[in-house]
């Protein structure tokens, strides 16, 4: 019996947020020690926190002064962090009798940048007990108070019951810009809770066509691991594709008897692979003699004979040459792991499970009973056969003990809810993940998605029905994306200053870019409706719409004809202007967004993110002179900081940015 070494970190995990407010578990700031089938296919806006900031009966907003300061690390976490670490040191000293987690959230209204709102749910916990505090606006008085002195608060006000409203300080504000321009915009990566996750995402199955499905799961998967690895977390990107089962023998069988000498014509013998399986299944289904053979063919190659393995190979190799065409457009890099490599694993992980008494016999196969579900969850078929169920048990047993995961993700559409649920639980059943009220690691999570859908509403697909092929998908992309470029260079007389290749790769970069702006910027669990004049617009939430602005900074920034990389070493940044003050607090919220956007694997949330901060520097650039102003130097960069953090929120989103248009 194969020994189990699960890593449990002994954290809690950070709780999704409520309407609201968002939840910041201070204990997270450090991070931890190191420890065949598709899966890809079978709302709205995120809720964001509320700043409360009311009166209620006779207590009023009354203003906290800042006491003396201490120089405080620019750069140790994001700023939402850094005040819960302040919260905490007052929450210590106000209530040493309980323990609580510091509530810090970003306040919105005029009364503060953050807010601490711990108050009311103290009161709660302490009224009645003889405590001195009279009611919650005394004790956000106290908090208040005993926050420990720093520079990054330039003032408090404490308002209605209990809400702390703090507003961060000006200087500080910039300096954290200026050490971002200096030092790199990696100096904003979040801290999160894990050393090393798994993201299990694309998998398609190997002899089958990609689809659009395919393409929800490879952007959404490539994006989740771009923020973890920006996170300074080791990412195994694994592709779980379906290389083993029944099919394989019929396309074996098929390869060998039209084909004998397969061998020698090499490639050609199978040709168009969704054309050969198809006709290898319609076999399949109408010649019960071939049928017989297949499956004998199944045996033959899961026995290892080296003529069936030869054939598999072949087969395998032919799909990840067509699936690396995908995924060299879309600039996704992946590992494979197949079935095939956990196949061998599955008998002892079986054997674990059964000797503690969790899989039972019903009509002829092996289950697990799962409470709650009417099913069972078959792990061996009536044949004896394996199957996805008992793939999966066998992928995260290896997982756990032999890549030592934390964190373990699955990227599929939301039709195999049900089956993760249930695959989650019998994990759980057998001590291997612990339970999820006891927020420790490690954990597991399905990242659903939902369709994409054509312009009918219904399942997206050709005219002749048939499944879209990914890689003429993306080339009309780019191909719409250079149509439209060359007219308005064409129009504007500007395209005697763009080379080929200056075309090619702007026309790549916007057109592929837009393909997956328009998936990740919706919740995904949502549909969406693939359209490509919307996608492809310059008006609006669109790729195209922030690669223009994201040009259009660059373009200030070269008319200046200022060096704004010797500005920054030599120069600093002002935010006496309040469209400046407004686009600075923006712009070093971007921690917390990414961090926001791990801990809810909501990458919708960071498309959110730079589309306001895009608007935002709009109404900056159209309220303050940059070039010829007395503050230019300020204002450039700010306007540098702003394309650097544009360009990191591409790059996470997997999107390549232009720097004209």
């Amino acid at each position: 019996m194969l020994a189990l070494a699960v890593v449990a970190a002994e954290t809690a995990v950070v709780a999704a947020p409520s309407p609201a407010r968002f939840r910041l578990h201070l204990r997270f700031v450090t991070p931890l020690a190191s420890l065949g089938h598709c899966r890809a296919s079978s709302s709205g806006r995120l809720q964001r926190s509320v700043c409360h900031a009311t009166t209620m009966g006779d207590e009023t907003s009354t203003s906290v002064a800042t006491q003396s300061q201490e120089p405080a690390a620019v750069g140790a976490g994001s700023v939402k962090q850094q005040l819960s670490k302040l919260a905490i040191s007052s929450l210590r000293t106000t209530v040493p009798e309980v323990d609580v987690e510091p509530m810090v959230e970003v306040c919105t209204g005029k009364f503060g940048d953050y807010q601490c709102n711990n108050a009311m749910g103290l009161w709660s916990r302490i009224k009645g007990s003889g405590t001195s505090f009279k009611n919650p606006n005394a004790i956000g008085q106290a908090i208040a108070k005993n926050l420990p002195p720093s520079d990054i608060i330039e003032s408090m006000s404490v308002a209605g019951p209990g809400f702390v409203n703090i507003v961060l300080s000006n200087s500080w504000v910039a300096k954290r810009i200026q050490d971002m321009l200096v030092n790199g915009i990696k100096t904003w990566a979040p801290i999160l809770p894990v050393n090393r996750a798994v993201l299990d995402f694309s998998s398609p199955n190997i002899a089958k066509e990609m689809h659009v499905g395919h393409l929800r799961s490879t952007i959404i998967g490539d994006t989740l691991a771009r923020m973890f690895e920006f996170s300074n977390v080791e990412v195994l990107r694994r592709n779980h594709v379906g290389d083993w089962g029944t099919q394989f023998g019929m396309l074996i069988q098929y390869l060998f008897e039209k084909f004998p000498n397969w061998e020698e014509v090499g490639t050609q013998a199978i040709g168009d692979l969704q054309t050969f399986y198809k006709a290898s299944k319609h076999r399949f289904d109408d010649d019960p003699e071939f049928k017989d053979r297949a499956q004998q063919a199944v045996v033959r190659l899961q026995g290892g004979e080296e003529r069936y393995r030869a054939a598999w190979n072949k087969i395998c190799e032919i799909s990840r040459n067509e699936f690396d065409l995908v995924y060299k457009r879309l600039n996704v890099v992946l590992e494979e792991k197949g079935e095939s490599f956990y196949n061998p694993y599955i008998p002892q992980v079986l054997e674990e499970l059964d000797n503690k008494g969790l899989i039972k016999e019903s009509e002829g196969a092996r289950v697990i009973f799962i409470e709650g579900h009417q099913i069972p969850l078959i792990v061996v078929k009536r044949d004896g056969g394996f199957n996805y169920a008992s793939t999966d048990l066998a992928a995260l047993w290896y997982r756990l003990n032999d890549e030592k995961a934390e964190w373990i993700i699955y990227v599929t559409d939301v039709g195999q809810q049900q089956h993760f649920d249930m695959f989650f639980s019998a994990a759980r059943m057998a001590g291997w993940l612990p339970d999820p009220k006891e927020k420790k690691f490690p954990k597991t999570n399905h990242v659903g998605f939902g369709l994409v859908l054509g312009s009918d509403g219904k399942r997206f697909r050709t005219r002749s029905t048939e499944v879209v092929r990914l890689v003429e998908l993306l080339d009309e992309a780019k191909s719409r994306s250079k149509s439209e470029l060359l007219q308005r260079l064409t129009e504007n007389g500007k395209i005697v200053d763009w080379t080929e290749e200056e075309l090619e790769m702007t026309s790549e970069a916007v057109g592929y870019g837009a393909v997956k702006y328009a998936d990740l910027k919706n919740n995904r669990l949502t549909n969406y409706t693939f359209n490509f004049e919307q996608m492809l617009s310059d008006k609006g939430n669109t790729a195209v719409y922030l690669q223009y602005a994201h040009a259009r900074i660059c373009s200030i920034i070269r008319k200046s004809n200022k060096d704004v990389e010797e500005l920054k070493m030599s120069s600093v940044i002002s935010l006496d202007h309040p469209d400046e003050r407004v686009l600075g607090l923006y712009l070093i919220r971007f921690a917390e967004v990414v961090e926001e956007a791990c801990t809810n694997l909501l990458p919708n949330v960071l498309c959110e993110y730079l589309y306001n901060l895009s608007e935002m520097f709009t109404k900056f650039y159209t309220n303050c002179q940059v070039v010829g102003s007395p503050e230019e130097t300020s204002r450039l960069l700010l306007c540098q900081a702003t394309a650097v953090d544009m360009r990191q929120c591409f790059e996470l989103l997997g999107i390549t940015p232009v720097y004209k248009l």
